[in-house]
């Protein structure tokens, strides 16, 4: 194949915007990079700072019933230099839905019931 692929952004819909914008920045770092608001819905990019890949948090201004997330297998993942910092972090914010000590990770849980994995950054 002579075409090169790269990641660019996951996306994810969110009920409350600021909610999960506060998420975000509090549990992970993620801060706004680009935003495009539309008459319907608003569009929030988020960044690390770190690398080119972005979390694009989608707003539908009508939605007010929560989203089906089936079974919620699909899941963002980050990696984290100093795990039980962020482990403290996320017990203080509550929001830790899941944990495997063996393989040394554990998930937590945002506004809208997705769940992000969170492992040690590779040494």
């Amino acid at each position: 194949m002579t075409m090169q692929f790269r990641f660019c952004h996951n996306s994810v819909n969110v009920l409350d915007l600021e909610r999960s914008l506060e998420f975000y920045r509090t549990a992970l770092g993620l801060v706004p990079v680009k935003r495009k608001e539309f008459p319907e819905f608003t569009l929030v990019f988020l960044g690390d700072g770190k690398t080119e890949h972005l979390l694009e948090l989608t707003w539908l201004h009508d939605r007010k019933e929560p989203y089906d997330l089936g079974d919620n297998e699909s899941h963002l993942a980050f990696r984290v230099d100093d795990l039980e910092e962020a482990h403290g972090l996320h017990e203080a914010m509550g929001c830790i839905c899941f944990e495997n000590k063996e393989m040394g990770l554990y998930f937590i849980e945002d506004p809208d019931g997705y769940w992000i994995e969170i492992l040690r950054q590779k040494q």
